[in-house]
């Protein structure tokens, strides 16, 4: 990515400017998905696409071809309630698989997780949630049993 030490300034600064906001506010300022994005293309060499690419965020080259991924990033606070979801997942795009970026309360990547397309999919249509179902929305306990995780190397 070209002017990548100027954007990863700028991400520094928008990271502080985002714990300011939530230490006065206890709201977030929604920067969580640019920052997963950003820290999954820096921690596992991705080449994001460009803005509003439908369907996915990024690209790695895998036996050769193009893996287009689409990526979601989730900040747990310290203290945070069980059942923490991603945002909406479209199945109707064309993608590979989904990262999730777990990000601690300084917006530093912790975790990355990966689930495959078909893996996804078959969650999402199971029957029982209103929000699997019909928001395509996962939880993260749930979309981390249907994946693996790629960053740091489990132990």
């Amino acid at each position: 990515m070209k002017n990548q030490a100027a954007v990863m300034k700028i991400l520094r600064e928008a990271k502080a400017l985002a714990q300011q906001y939530r230490a006065l506010t206890g709201k977030p300022l929604g920067i969580t998905g640019e920052v997963a994005e950003f820290e999954a293309a820096r921690i596992l060499d991705l080449q994001l696409t460009e803005a509003r690419q439908a369907g996915y965020d990024a690209t790695e080259t895998r036996r050769g071809r193009p893996f287009r991924v689409q990526i979601k990033g989730r900040c747990i606070l310290p203290g945070a309630k069980p059942g923490q979801r991603l945002g909406a997942i479209d199945i109707s795009k064309d993608w590979d698989a989904v990262l999730l970026v777990l990000l601690n309360e300084d917006f530093e990547a912790t975790e990355i997780h990966e689930a495959l397309r078909a893996n996804v999919i078959s969650a999402l249509e199971a029957p029982g949630s209103v929000a699997r179902n019909e928001r395509h929305s996962l939880g993260v306990a749930k979309f981390k049993s249907i994946g693996t995780q790629r960053w740091p190397k489990p132990k």
